[in-house]
């Protein structure tokens, strides 16, 4: 990284710098450069994103930089969906402080939305926001969406098995998915797990080989990361005022609205346990104190998965 580069990076710092990690990766042009954010989920991505942007967007960036302002690309995996707001703290337009947005209610919830499919939107974003002659923010805390926009993964030469194909394409990718846990762990943690196209392809690969090889990573964007890295203790407490919020402003009512919809109940595991225990407990089948705690619990297990995947970048 160069002397201009570090010096740039260091200009765009904020205040709580103990709890801010700067990285980079990829090596296109200077041209094709994104900003990425990432950390745990209520961590405050978002409401950075959004003063970064500003920050961006002010005469100040322009005359240091020559830069003509910013706008965010949201990488969530379940803020794509339509009606899914409450239970995904989705951005409002009051906090988007007048930042255009992208990848938020692109996508009808009862269809699965396939990393695939946002690395085309985001694509599509990102050329949008460079017509502009603006910086591109992805924020978010999905890191296989993240991912897959970021870098062409390249797999092994192995040639394709149609009776093979032919047969899993008859199972739900949920089922594809477990099978591949079983067979290669490692790759069942870095793949889309609703993705049944390259489901199929890993298990191909490991009926072939034994194993799925790891990938080799080509980078797509020269990226800047800046990872959001709250105390431990600040962030369980950061949870539990979201899920306590999340109640108090509808997500009961939002998952009514959801059945009303005719989702299938089998996708509302799949669109996160924020509606997984509200639909449990309209059931009757939990009592809402459990409801609540149990969302708060998921809601931290997911949050250290979130930082073992941050972590693991931040070693690349």
């Amino acid at each position: 990284m160069d002397s201009q580069h570090n010096k740039r990076k260091s200009q765009l710092q904020p205040r709580r710098k103990e709890t801010t990690r700067f990285f980079t990766a990829g090596s296109k042009p200077r041209q094709q450069k994104i900003i990425v954010i990432v950390g745990p989920t209520a961590s405050g991505k978002s409401a950075f994103a959004v003063r970064l942007a500003l920050r961006l967007s002010s005469g100040q960036a322009k005359k240091k930089f020559g830069i003509c302002g910013a706008e965010i690309i949201s990488a969530d995996s379940r803020q794509v969906y339509r009606g899914l707001n409450i239970g995904t703290a989705k951005i409002t337009k009051k906090e988007m402080r007048g930042i255009k947005h992208y990848c938020l209610d692109i996508a009808n919830p009862k269809k699965p939305f396939t990393a695939d499919d946002f690395r085309k939107a985001a694509d599509k974003a990102i050329g949008q926001i460079r017509a502009k002659e603006k910086i591109p923010i992805m924020v978010g805390g999905t890191g296989f969406y993240i991912d897959t926009v970021l870098y062409r993964a390249l797999g092994p030469d192995v040639p394709p098995d149609w009776k093979l194909r032919k047969k899993l394409e008859k199972k739900s990718a949920e089922t594809l998915f477990g099978r591949l846990k079983k067979l290669d762990p490692r790759r069942a943690s870095t793949i889309d797990p609703h993705n049944k196209r390259r489901l199929i392809r890993a298990l191909e690969i490991a009926k072939a080989l034994g194993k799925v090889p790891k990938l080799v990573r080509k980078p797509r964007y020269e990226a800047i990361f800046i990872g959001l890295n709250p105390p431990t203790e600040e962030l369980k407490k950061h949870i539990s005022r979201r899920v306590d919020t999340m109640l108090r402003k509808g997500l009961l009512k939002e998952t009514k609205s959801l059945i009303k919809q005719k989702i299938p109940r089998r996708r509302f595991a799949e669109l996160g346990f924020e509606y997984r225990y509200p639909l449990l407990y309209l059931e009757g089948k939990i009592s809402r104190d459990e409801m609540r705690q149990r969302i708060k619990t998921e809601t931290w297990h997911y949050a250290k998965r979130q930082m073992t995947w941050f972590n693991k970048l931040n070693k690349k």
